[in-house]
């Protein structure tokens, strides 16, 4: 926020009158002494980043074997606790920085900006879900292949940004568009392109980006007073 200056000060006819600061003046001064300071202006974001980051950085320092054991989604026993622990855990590993690198992008483009509409526990609480979503459902179709990243959670954010803005019973162009674009392309990436990247998470991740984004939006607004 700008600080608070005067409009208009009264001027007084006076004879050899001091020249005194006004605050505006003096407030400005200040300023300029303290200059431009970095913000923590999204910590979910950021921590959340950095974990990846940490992550990654051990991963690769051990051949994955980390990412494997603790940041990787599998089918094991029901009864493996280690089980329930890596659906949240597998969206902090990537199988290396190029992985990293193409997720934390959209994270740190998107994540500010919905963490400041709608706080950082709503941010948890969508990146949570969609880990023990996307997790649940790979170990129960795919239970032979090891889901790992958080292209989910970038696919959530992307579906959830389309409708930051929508109104009680308007559905955003915006929304069906991006939808229509994604849903097309992980469709037709899933059918005609045989690589490691998993197109169920980042369908599950956008399904789950748009409901919350509808159901937040249908939360009444705080109106300013005029």
């Amino acid at each position: 926020m700008k600080d608070s200056t005067f409009d208009s000060l009264e001027r007084f006819d006076t004879f050899d009158d001091p020249v005194i600061a006004t605050p505006a003046e003096g407030t400005t001064s200040e300023k300029k002494k303290r200059g431009w300071r970095i913000s923590f202006n999204a910590p979910v974001t950021l921590c959340f980043v950095v974990i990846c980051a940490i992550v990654t950085f051990a991963g690769t320092m051990t051949a994955n074997q980390i990412t494997t054991a603790f940041f990787a989604t599998y089918l094991t026993s029901f009864l493996d606790p280690m089980f329930y622990l890596r659906l949240v855990t597998h969206v902090f590993g990537h199988g290396g920085w190029d992985h990293f690198t193409g997720n934390m992008v959209y994270i740190l483009l998107l994540g500010p900006l919905l963490e400041e509409k709608y706080g950082g526990k709503t941010l948890i609480l969508v990146i949570v879900c969609t880990g023990v979503v996307t997790g649940l459902i790979n170990a129960l179709l795919f239970p032979t292949t090891a889901l790992c990243g958080a292209s989910g959670v970038v696919f959530a954010f992307i579906i959830m940004s389309s409708v930051t803005n929508a109104r009680e019973g308007e559905i955003p162009l915006t929304f069906i568009l991006v939808f229509l674009v994604f849903v097309g392309q992980q469709v037709f990436m899933g059918i005609t392109v045989s690589d490691n990247i998993s197109n169920m998470a980042h369908i599950i991740g956008g399904l789950i980006g748009g409901i919350f984004g509808f159901v937040l939006s249908r939360k009444p607004r705080h109106k300013t007073a005029s």
